[in-house]
């Protein structure tokens, strides 16, 4: 258990400020009291190491020169920081201090006294700390192992970690933000959304994150001349009970740095994650037991989807051509120019005797997004146009799908279905899939699916839990997703749904009254 706490460096105030600290105090003074602030700065004066303090908390102590910082910093930051550690027994700096090995010195009496007989003393302290505490899961209200407890405590850690440098944040809506906000805090106070005429506080060097389909070009350009090269903030994978177009807020989103998974132009994070990450075996194993939840479940990005009744099927190979926003950042990026309609004809062309199904994409279906094909002109190269059925039910029912960058490729794969790909999506390029596009050399063959699961869906988003809005891990959001217990709802919501509906009504009634002009 010691170990897990020096890993996971968690325990007190972790997610505290870490201010800066000069590098001679190396001497850190954490009393609890005025009276014992005094006793160890004469203690330390007698010593003659006054000038290496800092004294962690807020006592009037008289003038002087020695540094004080905030009680509620991260105890963890400070104790790494200094060589020798003074402290109230009763602190759990104390026993932070005892895990890091640092020289240790307690004054008075309190619940960590015993850290004074040294390896022995701490293990006891440690333990009787443990026992001492009734640990409750914040997820279910059910009573949570120490381990369990420091798993995810080490979780919330990481990502506060993450968030510390990041000075801005860019193009994030406002409906987004009641889910986005717990992905993105940094432990000391609000997430610090910024408007574009905020840019210019910022300097080179500094950390900023941009929803780039969401933020000015002109803006992008200002932060590049400052020498600031904004990351990458965006949907994940597992996104929502709901279509993004209807404005309902994601349950996962991603932080990239480097670039965005979806643009095959530059490395991102998850590239990095998939070619150079180590996957222990438990690692994989929990990717795997993830992969067939999500199938079992009918788990797809937009929810969850209902078994569904489709024609029965003949001798032939069954296809699903699915369809995208035809200018969506992903088609832009990695999709070679190539439409839906093209798309159709290229997959036709390549399954010349198959019984090929087309799928629209539902935000172009709600009418907010670009990419429509007419029924004519897509019955042409396919047999069927499916515009109600799930795409987790289409998938189960075909043999293969052709897209060009959709996350319904990755979606195949999991449900173990050939996959060409047009385009250049994440998932292609690592010999899971038929690859068309031109794939970076970045690149290589020889990654398992559960090595693509594991990047994909574990390592590389970040999921909060619509009923607590408390970070978690993917299974707990495909739990919630599956006990109907993810819907998010508001006004806002509803008002887009009819917005979409009105819009479709309206571009049929246009085509119909062209139609009947024509004749």
């Amino acid at each position: 258990m010691a170990q897990q706490l020096r890993l996971a460096r968690v325990g007190g105030c972790f997610w505290g400020a870490r201010p800066e600290l000069e590098p001679a105090r190396d001497l850190l003074l954490v009393p609890e009291t005025r009276e014992q602030a005094l006793e160890m700065l004469a203690a330390a004066r007698a010593d003659g190491r006054i000038d290496r303090t800092i004294i962690v908390g807020t006592f009037r102590i008289g003038r002087g020169s020695i540094p004080m910082v905030p009680a509620n910093c991260d105890p963890w930051h400070l104790a790494a920081h200094a060589r020798e550690v003074w402290a109230a027994a009763g602190l759990e700096v104390a026993l932070i201090a005892g895990l890091l090995d640092r020289n240790l010195r307690l004054f008075g009496s309190g619940s960590f006294a015993g850290l004074r007989d040294g390896a022995d003393g701490l293990h006891a302290s440690l333990g009787t700390a443990l026992a001492a505490s009734a640990m409750v899961d914040p997820f279910n209200g059910g009573p949570l192992a120490p381990s369990d407890a420091i798993a995810l405590l080490a979780d919330w850690r990481k990502l506060i970690d993450a968030n510390r440098p990041i000075r801005a944040v860019f193009g994030v809506a406002r409906w987004k933000r009641v889910t986005v906000d717990p992905l993105l805090w940094d432990g000391t106070g609000p997430v610090r959304y910024a408007r574009a005429s905020q840019a210019a506080m910022l300097t080179a060097g500094d950390a900023a994150i941009a929803w780039k389909s969401r933020t000015p070009p002109a803006l992008l350009v200002a932060l590049d001349s400052r020498g600031i090269v904004p990351g990458e903030i965006e949907d994940g994978m597992i996104r929502s009970v709901g279509l993004g177009a209807n404005c309902v807020p994601p349950l996962s989103v991603i932080v990239d740095r480097r670039g965005i998974y979806f643009d095959p132009s530059a490395p991102s994070d998850l590239e990095s994650i998939l070619a150079e990450a180590h996957m222990p075996p438990e690692l994989l194993a929990r990717a795997g037991a993830l992969r067939a939840r999500t199938v079992a479940e009918g788990i797809s990005k937009y929810g969850r989807a209902m078994p569904m009744a489709l024609p029965p099927r003949d001798a032939r190979r069954r296809v699903l051509v699915t369809g995208q926003v035809e200018d969506d950042r992903s088609i832009l990026t990695g999709g070679a120019g190539m439409t839906n309609l093209a798309l159709l004809e290229a997959a036709r062309k390549l399954e010349p005797d198959a019984w090929i199904v087309y799928k629209p994409h539902p935000d172009v279906e709600a009418g907010h997004r670009k990419g429509r094909v007419s029924d004519t002109d897509a019955l042409r190269h396919a047999d069927a146009v499916e515009r109600h059925a799930p795409i987790t039910a289409l998938i189960d029912s075909v043999d293969a799908l052709h897209v060009i960058t959709s996350l319904a490729g990755f979606e195949g794969l999991l449900r173990g279905k050939d996959v060409t790909a047009h385009g250049t999506p994440f998932y292609a390029g690592w010999g899971l899939t038929r690859d068309l596009g031109r794939m970076p050399l970045r690149r290589r063959h020889g990654l398992t699916l559960d090595g693509l699961v594991a990047g994909t869906l574990i390592l590389y988003p970040r999921y909060v839990d619509p009923v607590t809005r408390l970070p978690c891990r993917p299974e707990l959001v495909i739990e919630r997703i599956s006990s109907n217990l993810a819907k998010v709802s508001s006004p806002l919501i509803v008002i887009r749904e009819w917005q979409g509906r009105l819009r479709l009504v309206l571009d049929r009634s246009v085509l119909l009254c062209f139609g009947w002009r024509q004749r």
